[in-house]
């Protein structure tokens, strides 16, 4: 009776100790886990388990089972266009677009934000100024020069003949006198000149005399002039 009791014993004990053996024998490696979900990749994505929910289960020993996390789902985008296919498409309609004042490059960028349409450009457009005809056009303005004021030319002062001895002209005095010397006498200073000196026929109020007529009215010869 001891030897069966002892015997049922040790069957139980084999037992627990062979069903962990077992479990840790029939255990996945993470490895081979992957290599799984990566085979059935398309499956797997369309039942929305991810490669990570999979190698967890897959080693737990429940492969099939989905994630608990909701498969992400794919953002839905426009087929973005090109800057060159946008331009093109402005460039086909080129009048169109000019005329309802849209710009090439507001078509541009409304064409790859994915409107259908490019909004008007909204700088204003430069309105045209029209040109007057020939029979509208202001007459020319015609500027009148104005004359050029010059500086009169200096001239000898005009001799004074104030007395039957003072004369105008060199010609007059020689003819009153022809033997004696004619001079040019200053009539406010009383001091006459001789031909050929520096104030002779140079002064003002002065006048042609004969030199005995000069000096018979108080008048001398400059005093830094030959007598010729």
């Amino acid at each position: 009776m001891a030897k069966l009791i002892a015997a049922v014993i040790c069957v139980a004990l084999f037992g627990l100790v062979a069903s962990p053996m077992d479990a840790v024998a029939q255990q996945k490696t993470a490895k081979a886990c992957r290599e799984e979900w990566r085979a059935n990749r398309t499956a797997n994505q369309a039942d929305g388990i991810t490669e990570r929910a999979y190698v967890a289960r897959c080693r737990s020993g429940n492969p099939t089972a989905k994630s608990s996390l909701p498969a992400p789902t794919p953002p839905v985008t426009k087929e973005q266009k090109t800057v060159k296919e946008c331009r093109d498409e402005w460039r086909a309609n080129r009048a169109a677009n000019v005329t309802g004042g849209v710009t090439e490059r507001a078509y541009v960028d409304q064409c790859r934000a994915g409107g259908t349409s490019a909004e008007r450009s909204t700088v204003p457009a430069t309105p045209s100024v029209a040109t007057p005809s020939p029979s509208e056009a202001p007459p020319a303005r015609t500027t009148a020069t104005a004359p050029v004021e010059r500086p009169a030319a200096r001239t000898r002062p005009a001799p004074e003949a104030a007395s039957a001895n003072e004369f105008s002209s060199e010609a007059e005095a020689k003819a009153h006198c022809p033997s004696d010397t004619v001079v040019w006498a200053s009539l406010r200073s009383k001091i006459y000149h001789f031909s050929g000196t520096r104030y002779y026929a140079n002064t003002e109020h002065g006048a042609y005399m004969c030199e005995g007529d000069s000096t018979a009215a108080g008048m001398r010869a400059a005093r830094n002039e030959r007598h010729p």
